[in-house]
Formats: C-alpha cells, sequence, structure tokens
C-alpha cells in the first residue's frame, strides 16, 4: 500500500479513516483512543478547531490528534485531564515504521503549521525520541524541555498489605487511628448512578481544588468507563454525608487516579485519606492491578503514596524559514548553549 497523508479537521472523517483502530478493542491506553478526544473537546475544550494528523503505510496508522491554538501553531489535543499525550500507532510496527509515519506527519504539517506545540509527552515508551528525529529530519526545529511530573507505584506482585508495609509511618498511623473511630464509612462502585455521581460533584465543589473548566466531561468519562466494567468511584461519608470522593479507572493492569477532592470542614476525620487506602486496598487485592498511576502535578502528598517519578515534556517545533519564529529559535540555542557551558 502507498504512503498517505492526510489532516482531518472533523471526528466523522477520522472515524472513516481509523476504522475502529481508535476505539477501546485496539488502543489499551485511555488517553489514545477516540472517545477520549472527542469527549475532551466537546465538553471541555469547547469545540476547538481540530486539526488531526495522519500518516498510513502498508495497513499501519500515525496519528497526531492536534488542535489549532491560533493562526497556524498547532497544539496537542490535550489539557490538564490528559496524563500523557503522545502520536497513536495502529497496526504492526517497529520502530522504523514509526519513524518513518511520524516523518509523514512532519513534513504534512509544514503545510498547515508553522510552530506545534505538544505536551505532556512521556519518555517511557521512545515517544520524545521519536518525535525529535521524526520532526529534525522534516526540517523543523526541534525545542524539547521538562514540563511536568508522573507519580506512579509498579506493585511487583505485592499484596496490598506488603505495599502498606513501606507506607510512611505517619500515613499508617493516621489511617489506623482514624479507622478505630468508626466516623468515616466508605463506599467504592463500579457502576455509574445519578445520587452517587450527585455525591461526588457535591463534595467537589466543596474541595480545596479548583473549579473544572466543565464537569460535564468527567461524567461523561465517568458513564463511558463505567459500561466498559472501568470505573472505580470511592465516597467517604459521616453521618450519611459525603465528604470525600475520589474517581478511579482500572484497566488492563493499570488503575488511574483522575480526581480527588474532600470536604475542608471535616478534616480532621482525615476521610480523602482513609478514602485512598480503601482504593489502593481495593485495586490491589480485587482488581490485581500492576501499576496504580497518580497522573501529573508535584503534590508533596503523592509521594507518600506513591515510588516512582517520570519525566513529562513539552515540545515544540518550529519551521525555520518562518520570520515569526527566529526569536524562538533563537532562545531554543542560547538555552541550549547555557546548558552546555554547566
Amino acid at each position: 500500500m502507498a504512503e498517505k497523508s492526510e489532516y482531518h479537521d472533523n471526528f466523522l472523517s477520522v472515524q472513516d479513516a481509523a476504522r475502529g483502530k481508535l476505539d477501546r478493542e485496539n488502543q489499551p491506553k485511555l488517553f489514545d483512543r477516540l472517545d477520549w478526544f472527542d469527549n475532551l473537546n466537546r465538553y471541555a475544550l469547547k469545540g476547538k478547531e481540530l486539526a488531526i494528523l495522519q500518516a498510513s503505510s502498508s495497513g499501519t496508522q500515525a496519528w497526531m490528534p492536534l488542535m489549532v491554538k491560533k493562526y497556524r501553531h498547532l497544539e496537542s489535543l490535550s489539557n490538564w485531564y490528559n496524563f500523557t499525550w503522545r502520536p497513536i500507532f495502529c497496526g504492526n510496527y517497529d520502530e522504523v515504521t514509526k519513524l518513518s509515519l511520524l516523518r509523514q506527519i512532519a513534513s504534512l504539517a509544514k503545510d498547515s503549521a508553522y510552530r506545534i506545540s505538544l505536551s505532556p509527552v512521556p519518555d517511557d515508551e521512545s515517544e520524545a525520541r521519536h518525535i525529535t528525529y521524526a520532526f529534525k529530519q522534516a526540517g523543523w526545529v526541534v525545542s524539547k524541555e521538562e514540563c511536568d511530573i508522573n507519580h506512579i507505584l509498579r506493585l511487583n506482585g505485592r499484596s496490598f498489605d506488603e505495599y502498606w508495609r513501606t507506607r510512611p509511618g505517619q500515613l499508617r498511623s493516621t489511617v489506623k487511628r482514624k479507622s478505630k473511630k468508626n466516623i468515616v464509612s466508605i463506599r467504592i462502585e463500579t457502576e455509574f448512578n445519578e445520587e452517587s455521581w450527585a455525591d461526588y460533584e457535591h463534595v467537589y465543589g466543596k474541595s480545596w481544588k479548583p473549579g473544572e473548566g466543565n464537569p460535564e466531561f468527567l461524567r461523561q468519562i465517568a458513564q463511558q468507563e463505567a459500561d466498559a466494567g472501568a470505573l472505580r468511584l470511592g465516597l467517604a461519608y459521616i453521618d450519611g454525608q459525603c465528604v470525600a470522593a475520589q474517581f478511579w479507572t482500572v484497566e488492563n493492569g493499570e488503575a488511574l487516579i483522575h480526581k480527588l477532592a474532600h470536604d475542608e470542614a471535616h478534616l480532621s476525620a482525615s476521610p480523602g485519606t482513609l478514602l485512598s487506602a480503601g482504593l489502593f486496598q481495593y485495586v490491589i487485592d480485587i482488581d490485581h492491578v500492576d501499576l496504580i498511576d497518580f497522573g501529573t502535578g508535584a503534590d508533596k502528598y503523592k509521594s507518600d503514596w506513591m515510588e516512582e517519578i517520570r519525566i513529562r515534556y513539552r515540545f515544540d517545533m518550529f519551521q525555520p524559514n518562518i520570520p515569526l519564529n527566529w526569536p524562538r529559535i533563537a532562545k531554543h540555542y542560547l538555552r541550549r548553549l547555557a546548558n552546555k557551558a554547566k
């Protein structure tokens, strides 16, 4: 099959071209699926103009889901809900094929963008290296810098009790003391229902967390993941009132912690901490996950629960023949020189 590159500005044409290859059955990661991007764009990004780039060859596809930030400046189709953003590959491919497909996309992008910004890109499966090589070979200037961190826990076959023995003493003491008081009751749900979701939204509204861009997005994802058996909604109650809530998903051996919330008025009872302990125990001993992912962000409390940190990157690609890019390109090279001089 001949090489082919396409620019898509709507999800219907993406769906037609992908032919199911971006669906759950073919993409094991939530953030790589067409329904994730569709919901994100519809509910959280307020219908941003799409710029989804595709390359195909011999039955293999590569996709780069982007959106228009401003005229001819494209950026990753993502926001703070994303743990990662990366190019998506479909079919049978190896490292050489991935690089070739990305070069096709990088060449195609020259017709529609003078600058492309991507984040948060992971580095654990060579995505960062592939992006760098492909865009440089296509003539772009590539700037890469760390933009965030990702806390994770690898279980390596441990039970919850084995994991829990390694946690900080203060955390274990808090859970033991507060549990004995029997003030907080915990419920973990795997099915979506309106009453429980209303409790989640209620406590989120009282939380220290900032307001969401569009809570309807999380609701859509919760319903979608519940239908697939992946929802883990944790709720903590005191005297029948929901005082802490957590939205997790579990799939293919990985648990993702999407959102946490608690009512500050009940902080002394530590409902959020007790709920976290309950959910960790559930996904470790019942779901038997291999990895728990706490998403992005440098919040100190995450290190009490997690054991590893992974870096997330931001890429900026510039066409060097565009004068508008020259100040940014100069800044990029000056930063590289400064780093080498250290």
